[in-house]
């Protein structure tokens, strides 16, 4: 990553192209992943890999060996200043007359209800699992939203060695919430 990085500080057009071909698939997948929108997502993309090139030029980063989740966190910063852009200006739009007659948008007691049984069900779910890493990795990278190079250094994990335990633990809490939901929890007895 240092060479890399030196080499974009120096403005070399091959490793910024190199920076974009190395780190293109993660920041699809999760601005993909966060946005649902393709033509959000593409407009995220281009500015992520932007803003990436100017920080790294302007010694913004200051661990090349942070380059990963500097670059997975600059997405997740531009999607939500993005998401909040949006809020204001659908906010300010409307007609001032009709405020007080506008719909509240928030989600009303039902939808906060059915999101509590959701999280309370997946949370119980997680807690019965038998593997204390499937437990951890799940809930870090899912609930927590942990950045995947962290919680590699935590768990001393490759990158190829983190997505076959992340799969395994998904596939895990897959038949496990299966069983779950078609014969209720399991007593530990």
């Amino acid at each position: 990553m240092a060479e890399l990085v030196r080499r974009i500080v120096s403005r070399d057009p091959a490793a910024e192209a190199e920076l974009v071909r190395r780190f293109s698939r993660a920041v699809s997948f999760l601005l993909r992943r966060l946005t649902r929108d393709e033509a959000m997502m593409e407009d995220l993309y281009q500015e992520t890999f932007r803003l990436v090139i100017e920080k790294v030029r302007g010694g913004e980063l200051r661990e090349a060996e942070r380059l990963p989740g500097f670059v997975s966190s600059m997405a997740r910063n531009l999607f939500l200043v993005s998401v909040r852009r949006v809020g204001r200006r659908q906010k300010w739009q409307g007609d001032p007359e009709a405020v007080d007659t506008a719909p509240d948008p928030a989600p009303g007691q039902l939808a906060r209800l059915l999101a509590q049984e959701r999280a309370a069900l997946v949370r119980r779910v997680l807690a019965e699992l038998a593997n204390d890493r499937d437990r951890e990795i799940l809930s870090r990278y899912y609930i927590a939203d942990q950045d995947k190079d962290v919680i590699c250094r935590d768990l001393d994990l490759s990158d190829l060695h983190f997505n076959r335990v992340l799969f395994r633990a998904r596939q895990r809490y897959r038949e496990l919430f299966v069983q779950w939901q078609e014969t209720g929890p399991r007593v530990n007895g």
